[in-house]
């Protein structure tokens, strides 16, 4: 059989089957205690007091933005409030800030992190009115922290929100601190490649308890209820109708438009075992990183390897063209062909993405970096199921390919 080395690669062990057996037996299996269990866990490990699960990602992207619009603090982000984000990440970032109907900008980004740039995003503020901005929402792609510092001040000095986007950043951590602690709020992805991988799974981390219980009550369709679990059926309930000439029921009472981004049993029960084994999972990938970059260090003046970390929660392993005689599309192809997965770094939003061409005019070499990432840039798996032969074979394979 060829071999397959993946992106990322996910297996399901003795302790997952069980607890998936457990919840099929018990007839419950919609987000129920192993929900719960997940949110706390997860709050517990990033260091914020709560933690909303929401069935992706995306889900969380959204909910997160449409809970600062609800909330009456923050009268200036509503419809139509400007955010500046990141131009080089997956799309799902700038498609929950147009869906919450907000307009993303966009700062170039550091080649050596994919971060935003501190003084690019000052320049926007400065060369616009900052009325029209509400928040910063920078993302963490491929495990690397932006400069939260300057981030911050940036925000205080504008009064913006800030909003991280850390889908791709499990247990980074910028200054001593785990990112997603650096903001009023932070989502996170648990998509298949990712460093807990359930298959489809997002989540909200924050410290503010009313963006806590506005997300649980967006992600429930805006229903009433806010509490942890449902308590109903044991016939307690915090938000009963206790008016004799009324009758509701809290559970069938919308008081915000919302969506249903609930989760399953199954997902949050998965991500509760790999939770268990978050820092082993997280030293192995970087293990990896550093056995690459060491023997992959030869080819230095045509690929940019990724910068190592002890600091970092690798997704993947990111590698820049910088020598234009050679091809991604060839190099790709070539690894394709021998078996490695590979991606593109996502491409470079206003200018690459065609559902964002009505931008490609006003960006338009407005972001070299971003272009030239979106280009040149191409990702394969460095997760912690590969083993030494693989990464052996990853490394003949450059070698055989880059000559």
């Amino acid at each position: 059989m060829k071999r397959r080395i993946l992106v990322g690669d996910i297996k399901i062990g003795t302790k997952e089957k069980e607890l998936i057996i457990d919840i099929l037996n018990s007839g419950r299996i919609s987000e129920y205690k192993h929900v719960v269990h997940f949110e706390k866990e997860w709050a517990k490990f990033i260091g914020t007091k709560y933690s909303v699960l929401l069935n992706s990602g995306t889900s969380a992207l959204i909910a997160g933005l449409l809970a600062i619009i609800y909330d009456d603090r923050f009268p200036k982000i509503k419809k139509g409030t400007k955010v500046i984000t990141s131009p080089v990440t997956y799309i799902a970032t700038s498609n929950a800030i147009k869906i919450a109907g907000m307009e993303p900008v966009y700062p170039d980004i550091s080649m050596d992190d994919f971060s935003i740039l501190p003084d690019k995003i000052e320049q926007i503020l400065e060369q616009s009115d900052p009325d029209d901005f509400g928040l910063i929402l920078p993302v963490h792609l491929m495990g690397y922290p932006n400069d939260m510092d300057a981030i911050t001040a940036i925000a205080k000095k504008y009064n913006l929100v800030i909003f991280e986007d850390a889908a791709q950043a499990h247990g980074s951590i910028y200054k001593g601190r785990k990112v997603g602690t650096y903001s009023l709020l932070t989502d996170y992805s648990f998509y298949i490649a990712h460093n807990i991988q359930v298959g489809e799974m997002g989540a909200i981390v924050t410290d503010d308890k009313n963006i806590w219980k506005l997300i649980k009550k967006i992600k429930a369709n805006g229903r009433l209820c806010d509490c942890i679990v449902c308590t109903r059926s044991k016939g307690v309930c915090p938000k009963e109708d206790k008016n004799p000439k009324t009758d509701y029921d809290p559970r069938f009472l919308h008081d915000i438009i919302g969506y249903n981004f609930k989760v399953m049993e199954f997902q949050a029960a998965i991500g509760i075992v790999q939770l268990e084994k978050i820092e082993k999972i997280i030293n192995k990938r970087q293990q990896n990183v550093k056995f690459l970059n060491e023997r992959l260090n030869k080819f230095n003046d045509i690929l940019k390897l990724p910068v190592y970390s002890e600091d970092i929660s690798y997704l993947a392993y990111p590698l820049v063209l910088k020598n234009k005689n050679y091809s991604r599309k060839h190099i790709r192809n070539e690894l394709e062909k021998r078996g490695i997965e590979t991606r593109p770094l996502f491409g470079c939003i206003p200018t690459q993405q065609p559902a964002y061409d009505y931008l490609k005019n006003e960006y338009i070499d407005k972001l070299p970096n971003a272009e030239y990432i979106g280009e040149n840039a191409f990702y394969i798996g460095c997760h912690q199921y590969l083993k030494k032969d693989d990464l052996n074979y990853i490394i003949s394979s450059f070698e055989e390919i880059i000559k």
